[in-house]
């Protein structure tokens, strides 16, 4: 997706050969005009299923997850990392490791926002060794519902998730892939450079 690399290569930080800071537009602050373009061609790259949940974990999937919901009408559900008085019975839960924040959470999602009758898309913002994905996946999988595939804001092709996943038979939908941060430069899978 031309623009969302465009908006990467303008303010996006490389900090280290691993790690790409996008918070001035995905995941501290949020670009909304960004956010709905990002929902609107999640939403064109599976006009081919149908979609009744949208799955994220929150923080920084939800906002172009609300987007994709809004483009096709779909209940969005969040993944909470930390779980509340009001969120406590009847989860299904799954431990996700992060390696950026070097921490693993126990992520949740109610028995009563997703079944057996529902097809779901998962979208993330960041897919790099698939901790999250996989985990998403799980929850999906103990409630019986069909996931028709993944749709994720910025993959690191640099690193194993998305190889992995989609040797397993994931459908995976990246909007940008990132290549390499060697040298502070960002590479796109087209060889656009920062």
């Amino acid at each position: 997706m031309k623009l969302l690399q465009e908006k990467i290569i303008q303010e996006g930080k490389v900090l280290s050969p691993s790690v790409l800071k996008v918070d001035s537009f995905l995941n501290h602050q949020i670009d909304p005009q960004l956010m709905k373009e990002i929902g609107h061609e999640f939403a064109n790259r599976f006009s081919d299923q149908v979609i009744t949940k949208v799955l994220t974990i929150e923080s920084s999937g939800i906002a172009p997850s609300v987007m994709l919901g809004l483009e096709i009408g779909a209940p969005v559900v969040f993944a909470r990392k930390r779980k509340s008085l009001t969120l406590s019975d009847n989860l299904y839960s799954s431990k996700v490791h992060s390696f950026t924040k070097n921490e693993t959470n126990e992520i949740s999602v109610s028995h009563s926002f997703i079944g057996a009758d529902d097809n779901v898309l998962i979208v993330d913002d960041f897919l790099a060794n698939g901790e999250a994905v996989k985990g998403l996946l799980d929850i999906a999988a103990q409630a019986g519902a069909n996931v028709v595939g993944v749709g994720i804001v910025i993959e690191k092709g640099f690193q194993d998730g998305g190889k992995l996943l989609r040797e397993q038979g994931v459908r995976i939908e990246s909007l940008a892939i990132v290549d390499s941060l060697e040298d502070g430069k960002v590479t796109f899978a087209t060889g656009e450079e920062k």
